[in-house]
C-alpha cells in the first residue's frame, strides 16, 4: 500500500520551568493511504503531540515526519500552509464559530482557500447533504446537538478536499449512541471519499469500531501496534490489556468469577475464541471422546472486523485423568486459563 504518514525515529521534547518533559520518545509508524489508522493511549500519553507533528503544528525535536510523499522540516512556511490543505481536522469540543450558521462553519475554511462565492454555496450543499444536515445550514451552532454539531464539524473539515482526516478525540464528548452514529460516518468518508483517518482516542470502542491498525502509546513510545484484530487477540502490553478490559464484556471479572466458583463444583476455565476455528467443534467432542461434561457457563462470541472474536469460560466434570486429557487437547489448539479455586 502507499505510504500517507510516516515517523522516523521522532521525538518531541518540552521544557517546563527548567525541566524537558519528552512527550514523544523515538516514535517509528507507517500509515498507508486509505486506512484507518487508531492512535490509543492515556492522557499525557503523546498522542495528540505525535498527531500534531502532522499539520506541522509541532515541529519534532528529533527525526522526521513525512506526509504524502514530503518531509515537513525541509517545508518553508509557504509549503506547509500548501500542505495543511491537504489535511482536516476533527476536534473533540467541535470548535464552531458561535455567530456563524452551519453553513458560514462549513463555507469558513473555503473563502480562506479563496474558492469563489458560487462554487463555495455548491460544496458546503453537498457536505451538509453528505454528513445529513442539510436541513440546518441556516442555524446556529447552540442550536445544535452535540452530534450535530460533530457533523458540522466533519463537513467543514473535508471541505476543501483533503487527503488525510485527523480525529482529535472525536466522539469523546457524545453520548454512546451518537457516538456510533459519528463513527459510522466516519467509516463512510473513509469508504466513500478514500480518505485517510488517523483517530486520536482513549477510548477501545473507538478503535473496535472503526480501525483497520492502531498503535498503543504509553509516556510517549509505541508499545503496541498491529491489525486490529491481532493485537486484540493477542495483546503484549500490559497498557494494551488495560484498554481491552473496558471493552471486552465476554471476560469475566475476578467480582464474576468469584460468584460463578460459589455456583459451579466442576474446574473452571477460560478460553478466546478466535477465526482461526475449531474451539466449538474441541468442546463439542470433549464429552463424546473424553467422557467428561463441558458446561458453557459465561461469555460470548461477537464480531471484529468481520471475523469471530469472544471468549468463554466452561466448567468441566468428570474423572480427573479424563478432565486432564481433555485440557490438554484444547490447549494443543488455544490457550487455556483455569480459574484458580
Amino acid at each position: 500500500m502507499t505510504e500517507a504518514i510516516r515517523f522516523d525515529h521522532v521525538s518531541k521534547t518540552f521544557r517546563h520551568r527548567g525541566t524537558d518533559h519528552r512527550a514523544v520518545d523515538d516514535v517509528n509508524l507507517t500509515i498507508s493511504e486509505g486506512e484507518i489508522f487508531g492512535i490509543i493511549g492515556y492522557s499525557g500519553a503523546g498522542k495528540s503531540t505525535l498527531v500534531r507533528m502532522i499539520n506541522r503544528l509541532e515541529t519534532p525535536t528529533s527525526g522526521s515526519v513525512s506526509v504524502l510523499g514530503r518531509e515537513l522540516t525541509t517545508l518553508t512556511e509557504r509549503e506547509i500552509r500548501q500542505q495543511r490543505k491537504e489535511i482536516g481536522m476533527v476536534f473533540q469540543q467541535f470548535n464552531l464559530f458561535s455567530a456563524r450558521t452551519v453553513a458560514g462553519n462549513v463555507e469558513y475554511p473555503l473563502a480562506l482557500a479563496g474558492w469563489e462565492k458560487q462554487k463555495r454555496r455548491e460544496r458546503v450543499a453537498e457536505l451538509l447533504d453528505f454528513v445529513g444536515i442539510a436541513d440546518k445550514a441556516k442555524s446556529y451552532p447552540d442550536q445544535l446537538s452535540g452530534g450535530q454539531k460533530q457533523r458540522v464539524g466533519i463537513a467543514r473539515a473535508l471541505a476543501t478536499k483533503p487527503r488525510i482526516l485527523l480525529a482529535d478525540e472525536a466522539t469523546s464528548a457524545l453520548d454512546p449512541e451518537t457516538t456510533n452514529e459519528v463513527l459510522d460516518l466516519l467509516k463512510r468518508v473513509n469508504e466513500e471519499l478514500n480518505i485517510t483517518i488517523v483517530a486520536i482516542t482513549h477510548e477501545m470502542h473507538v478503535v473496535r469500531e472503526i480501525a483497520d491498525r492502531l498503535a498503543v502509546m504509553d509516556a510517549g513510545r509505541i508499545v503496541e501496534s498491529g491489525v486490529v484484530y491481532d493485537v486484540f487477540s493477542h495483546p503484549q502490553a500490559q497498557t494494551t490489556r488495560r484498554f481491552l478490559d473496558t471493552v471486552l464484556t465476554e471476560v469475566p471479572t475476578p467480582e464474576v468469577l468469584d460468584i460463578l466458583k460459589t455456583r459451579y463444583s466442576g474446574r473452571l476455565f477460560t478460553l478466546p475464541v478466535r477465526d482461526n476455528g475449531g474451539t466449538s467443534g474441541l468442546l463439542a467432542s470433549g464429552a463424546r471422546d473424553f467422557g467428561v461434561d463441558v458446561a458453557v457457563i459465561y461469555g460470548g462470541i461477537s464480531e471484529l472486523q468481520g471475523r469471530p472474536f469472544g471468549s468463554l469460560t466452561i466448567e468441566v466434570t468428570g474423572p480427573e485423568a479424563q478432565v486432564e486429557a481433555f485440557i490438554r487437547t484444547v490447549r494443543s489448539a488455544t490457550t487455556v486459563t483455569e480459574v484458580p479455586r
